[in-house]
C-alpha cells in the first residue's frame, strides 16, 4: 500500500481517447492525483 507523499510506481494506461499515458511523463512537470473508483460505470 502506498503512503501519502510516496512516489507512485511508473505505469502506462490508455486515456479516454485510447492513447497511452505514462505516469513518469509528468514527473517534475505537473502534479498528479491518482483516484480509483471501484465498480464505477458498471452495472454491479
Amino acid at each position: 500500500m502506498s503512503e501519502v507523499g510516496q512516489t507512485a510506481p511508473d505505469f502506462t494506461l490508455p486515456a479516454h481517447n485510447g492513447k497511452p499515458i505514462t505516469l513518469s511523463d509528468y514527473r517534475g512537470k505537473k502534479n498528479v492525483i491518482l483516484s480509483f473508483h471501484i465498480f464505477s460505470f458498471t452495472g454491479g
